[in-house]
């Protein structure tokens, strides 16, 4: 007969139960944990809007004060500190889970890995590159842009930042076994990025010049769409190969 009070069998009890429970967490747990998570981690995502900040206020005493100079290079500039704030934050996507345990815990529980992924993907977006969109409404005064273009600018950056993120997270993920990973972050994430930049932008100028620029927005959401529902299976997949290794 088995002892059931063996220590054996109390370990694997309880490591049974841990499992029971992680399987049983449901989306609004995973939802407010992450929420909670990333509240407690306040400073690590105001550096990169800190960054924005400085880069668009900067720019204007750069380049000087021609509003016509100021309008011309204002989209450019709001998009490219846009990108830089978003790939400065990625590096502690997916450390801190690694370090602190939660993903093995995942792992082994065989919880839903790209549930967590895509959660902590959104959570992360809405402290990043949500509130770089509406900060990017500040090229009003510091660009002289009209209304009408920040508010291009802005949902430019609403349907492209999603693309972007994913794709930096993939790039993260890839790197996350190596000793300095956090450096090749950029160089993997940015010249698959440039595109999204370069048709957002675009978008902007086209608008301003009074044609339309919707299809190059609409291109821009469906790959964002395409990118949520495609990338977070891939970077589970990539996470699951780091922690084994």
């Amino acid at each position: 007969m088995i002892d059931t009070n063996s220590p054996v069998q109390a370990v694997n009890t309880r490591s049974n139960a841990n499992a029971s429970a992680v399987r049983g967490i449901s989306f609004m747990q995973l939802w407010r944990r992450e929420w909670q998570v990333k509240q407690q981690g306040a400073v690590q995502w105001l550096y990169p809007l800190v960054l924005f900040l400085v880069i668009i206020t900067l720019f204007p005493l750069a380049v000087g004060s021609e509003p016509a100079l100021l309008q011309r290079l204002g989209v450019s500039a709001v998009w490219i500190a846009a990108l830089l704030s978003l790939v400065m934050g990625v590096d502690g996507l997916f450390k801190p889970a690694l370090d602190n345990g939660t993903l093995a815990q995942l792992v082994v529980a065989n919880a839903s890995l790209p549930l967590w992924v895509l959660i902590r993907l959104v959570i992360h977006w809405i402290f990043s590159s949500g509130i770089v969109a509406a900060l990017s409404l500040l090229a009003v005064p510091l660009f002289q842009l009209s209304w009408f273009e920040a508010w291009i600018l802005m949902a430019s950056i609403v349907t492209g930042s999603p693309m972007l993120l994913m794709l930096s997270a993939v790039a993260s993920s890839l790197t996350l076994s190596l000793k300095n990973g956090a450096v090749l972050v950029p160089l993997i994430a940015l010249p698959m990025q440039l595109p999204v930049l370069i048709f957002a932008t675009g978008a902007v100028d086209l608008f301003a010049t009074g044609l339309n620029g919707l299809p190059i927005l609409a291109l821009l959401l469906a790959g964002s769409i395409i990118s949520v529902l495609v990338m977070p299976w891939v970077i589970a997949m990539t996470l699951k190969m780091s922690w084994l290794n």
